[in-house]
């Protein structure tokens, strides 16, 4: 461990600096998408799920330890009775931005415009297909894609942008709607992202065949529109990212922690729905936070906690690696 001297700061062994905060406040989805959940996934107890003041108390507790930008995520965020109060809760602490993800399902006019009034500062959708048909068959679920798409106007309409959508893309699914995606973008003037498909699902179906890597997929766009390579936002960014040569509106970004690792520049950490903290997404070992929010321990113990916790950070995921173990959590009860 760092030594105590001084301002308290979320840094790992390996020198990287924590600025980004990845809090889940539920493990359910009202989606079961094939690369995340199994349709009988269990879910956790709600009496082991963080309360909406434990949620705010350890976003504070970051804050203070240098967390500048707060993403709310889930499971499905958007289902959390008491979502509006998490925000709020988060916001009035001053953190610089809190961004949510959602599939967008419940993204209406009036629950936008209810989120931006809370204090959330902006949306990133996932949507993995804009054909009605195979949007069901991925999601598994009774929403639309037009119904996602819609809800993306709403965010734009309530000021909740910049808005993203992701597309994780997985070969034998959708690898062949990427230039249908992108055309979204230019549509509506937004920045689509697409992920490299990555060993977190539930039903431990990953294997390499399934993943189209980052290359084939700006090749794939870059043939029907000519991108411009305008790299990554800052060093800490996930998202190489590109412009439309001939000038249309909106953005391409492409995240590729498989075939190109960007986790040398990691600042991120998470801590799950029910009270766990994890330094990666690949972490094969966390840390109960929650047992310490019950037990009425001080803010400082819990510091020292997630101090810890942040130092034992892994180098890398080591996806490719011999030997690569997949976390036993699938994304779902991780939070992205």
């Amino acid at each position: 461990m760092p030594a105590r001297s001084g301002r308290r700061a979320l840094i790992d062994s390996h020198g990287r600096t924590i600025r980004d905060l990845r809090l889940s406040i539920t493990d359910r989805c009202n989606f079961r998408c094939v690369y995340c959940m199994e349709p009988d996934v269990k879910f956790a107890r709600t009496a082991d799920m963080l309360k909406p003041d434990e949620l705010v108390r350890l976003a504070r507790i970051c804050i203070d330890l240098g967390i500048e930008k707060v993403r709310i995520t889930g499971g499905e965020p958007t289902v959390h009775p008491k979502l509006a109060r998490i925000i709020s809760g988060v916001a009035a602490l001053g953190v610089q931005d809190i961004a949510m993800t959602t599939n967008g399902a419940l993204a209406t006019p009036a629950a936008c415009a209810a989120w931006k009034k809370a204090g959330l500062s902006r949306l990133t959708f996932s949507l993995d297909s804009v054909r009605e048909d195979r949007f069901t068959r991925i999601t598994r679920s009774t929403s639309s894609a037009a119904q996602v798409i819609d809800g993306m106007r709403a965010a734009i309409a309530a000021g909740l942008g910049p808005i993203k959508a992701n597309a994780v893309v997985v070969r034998g699914f959708n690898e062949d709607e990427v230039i249908a995606l992108a055309q979204l973008a230019r549509d509506l003037g937004i920045e689509m992202r697409f992920i490299e498909y990555m060993p977190l699902d539930s039903g431990r179906a990953w294997e390499p065949s399934k993943l189209v890597p980052a290359a084939e997929i700006i090749a794939s766009i870059n043939s029907a529109f000519p991108l411009v390579d305008t790299g990554r936002d800052n060093e800490h960014s996930t998202s190489l990212n590109y412009t439309f040569a001939d000038g249309a509106p909106g953005r391409i970004g492409v995240i590729a922690p498989v075939t190109r690792p960007f986790c040398g520049a990691c600042s991120r950490l998470r801590i799950t729905a029910d009270g766990k903290v994890r330094p990666c997404l690949f972490s094969l070992e966390e840390w109960d936070v929650r047992a310490l929010l019950r037990a009425d321990a001080s803010d400082f113990d819990i510091g020292e906690l997630l101090l810890h916790a942040t130092w034992s950070k892994q180098r890398g995921h080591g996806i490719t690696a011999p030997g690569f173990t997949q976390p036993d959590r699938p994304m779902s009860s991780i939070g992205g």
